[in-house]
């Protein structure tokens, strides 16, 4: 059962008396809990039927014996476990499974990890509650999920503008759905957001930007790329080593990919890396560029200099300068 499946129960006064929410990716737990706490129960139900319990702080007796109490003045009472992870002697919750009370829509928020499948309480859990285990986005689906969530916004959003807010945020997917909701009041009625509006509204620039940098990189413009480079120097927050190795990297293994398959079609390209078409010209462009020996090369320099990053290998370099030295190699022949 998906997230929305479950709130469109929810909205319609469909319940099950359990809920298990766990796994990596937090966005989806929050999202349920928030509408859980703040819209199941009407505000004078709440006063006296909503019950939240943090598992660092709460005992298991606690949590059972407010689950086995009965609503008061309504039909239904919540309670909820936050931070369940945190929760010493969690596998006692097992003796509830067997007989929850109907009247209690108990949901446990336990984030970060899957719960041990080989206890009790993992196997009790199974067709005794509504389990819904979440995992980390891959990078490659984050702009399908941006796009779509721009599109339920009435909004439509251009490609390039896609990728400086995908590649900008990454896969932290409650800030991509506000810096979305800040698009969307902040346009006031316009329908198409654009790398201008990207800038303006989200603070990252259009010129001097990861997108920007790889485009130049793709193309070994020297000038052009050391020009980004100098603004990441300046503006450190705008393209730190951190995130911006890992996403040439990404950029060059994409690239060996379509190099070793040999198309140059642009649709070829995009089904075989999982990308939108718009995207695939560039990638076309840096084959014209780069030997199937550059594009090897590359990725062991970018290795090499993600590990420099770290502090491997070199003593006190500024981060500036590892990066200068890195295109260079990349880009000038051998």
């Amino acid at each position: 059962m998906s997230t929305e499946q479950i709130i469109s129960d929810w909205k319609r006064g469909a319940f099950h008396p359990v809920y298990w929410l766990e796994g990596e990716e937090s966005y989806y737990i929050d999202k349920l809990t928030a509408f859980a706490e703040q819209e199941i129960l009407p505000a004078h139900e709440a006063e006296f039927n909503l019950s939240i319990f943090y598992g660092r702080d709460s005992k298991v007796e606690d949590v059972l014996n407010a689950c086995r109490r009965y609503p008061m003045f309504a039909e239904k009472q919540v309670v909820i476990l936050k931070e369940a992870q945190h929760m010493k002697d969690i596998d006692r919750l097992e003796a509830y499974l067997d007989h929850p009370l109907m009247s209690t829509i108990f949901i446990v928020a336990h984030k970060d990890k899957k719960l041990d499948g080989r206890g009790k309480l993992a196997k009790s859990l199974k067709g005794k509650a509504v389990v819904i285990t979440t995992k980390k986005m891959y990078d490659n689906e984050l702009p399908e999920w941006a796009s779509n969530m721009v599109r339920e916004k009435g909004l439509e959003i251009q490609p390039k503008a896609l990728f400086m807010l995908v590649d900008h945020i990454g896969n932290d997917l409650q800030r991509m759905e506000n810096e979305i909701e800040k698009l969307t009041v902040n346009l006031k009625g316009k329908k198409q957001v654009t790398e201008d509006h990207i800038e303006q509204y989200v603070g990252i620039s259009k010129e001097f930007n990861v997108f920007e940098l790889q485009a130049a990189l793709g193309n070994r413009d020297l000038p052009n790329t050391l020009k980004i480079l100098n603004y990441f120097a300046s503006n450190p927050k705008a393209g730190p080593i951190q995130l911006t190795l890992p996403t040439l990297y990404a950029f060059f293994s994409k690239l060996y990919i379509a190099a070793a398959g040999g198309s140059k079609d642009e649709y070829a390209i995009a089904a075989a890396l999982g990308i939108k078409a718009f995207f695939a010209k560039q990638y076309v462009q840096a084959m014209q560029r780069y030997s199937f020996n550059d594009i090897e090369k590359a990725l062991v320099l970018l290795n090499h200099y993600n590990l420099k990053s770290i502090g491997i290998g070199q003593i006190d370099t500024e981060d500036s300068s590892l990066m200068k030295e890195l295109v260079a190699k990349i880009i000038l022949p051998s």
